[in-house]
């Protein structure tokens, strides 16, 4: 089985999605589309049958007092099956520290055979991209799913790269170089938005309601949000509500 870490941060005002506060979405908002966002992509990971690793950043980084409650607060009724998934505090100090450290400890430390990084953003990442990406890695010791801005949502390995600064823009490109730097095969899965500004929030709503109206699976919290707000892509390209 996979372990599959999600970076999370505590589902507080000011501390999540806070470039798209006051505007397109009010502080209050924000926090939902984070909850919603993040439970998706967590019950993403253990229907894909992956182990579920909750990464949070400590008190004295997040502001908040107790996270790990926090997380469990939102996680808990969320998720099919509440006591399987792991809580852990990060370490480091950057973004690139703290996802090296965690899969590096997970591949060296614990042994794993596959470890990988989600964003918790990326909703429409499905079980399928977990299956897809625990299949390619028997053969690639690197599977990254990029983001159509060139970032990357999901990460997976089997050996480790250097992960200093390996979130560098374009994420990308950076990944693809340090896994050549020691001779790593690479592969993908299919690109996939997260949720970072209105940019990339619009990507998800047009994809989200695109789905809706094809009748496929879509992240069911995102995308009750999305329809309880009202939110679409109009013909401008401007994100407004109906």
């Amino acid at each position: 089985m996979t372990t599959v870490a999600v970076l999370a941060d505590p589902p507080v005002e000011g501390a999540v999605l806070s470039s798209l506060t006051p505007e397109p979405l009010s502080a209050t908002e924000a926090v939902q589309l984070y909850s919603a966002l993040l439970a998706d992509v967590c019950e993403t990971v253990q229907h894909g049958e992956g182990e579920l690793l909750v990464n949070y950043r400590p008190a004295d980084q997040s502001g908040v007092e107790n996270p790990e409650r926090a997380l469990r607060t939102l996680l808990d009724d969320e998720l099919p099956e509440p006591a399987a998934a792991r809580y852990e505090p990060q370490v480091g100090e950057s973004y690139s520290g703290r996802v090296g450290n965690t899969l590096t400890h997970l591949i060296e430390e614990e042994a794993e055979q596959t470890v990988a990084v989600v964003e918790p953003t990326a909703a429409l990442f499905r079980r399928e991209h977990l299956g897809t990406a625990m299949m390619k890695l028997r053969s690639s010791e690197v599977i990254l799913g990029p983001t159509p801005t060139g970032e990357v949502y999901f990460a997976g390995f089997t050996e480790t790269i250097d992960f200093e600064e390996v979130y560098t823009t374009p994420a990308l490109e950076t990944f693809i170089d340090r896994a050549v730097d020691v001779d790593h095969a690479v592969d993908f899965l299919p690109t996939t938005p997260t949720v970072t500004d209105e940019e990339t929030l619009k990507m998800m709503v047009t994809h989200v309601r695109a789905r809706l109206a094809a009748e496929r699976l879509v992240p069911a919290r995102t995308a009750a949000r999305i329809t309880e707000w009202g939110l679409r892509v109009d013909e401008t390209g401007a994100l407004v509500r109906e």
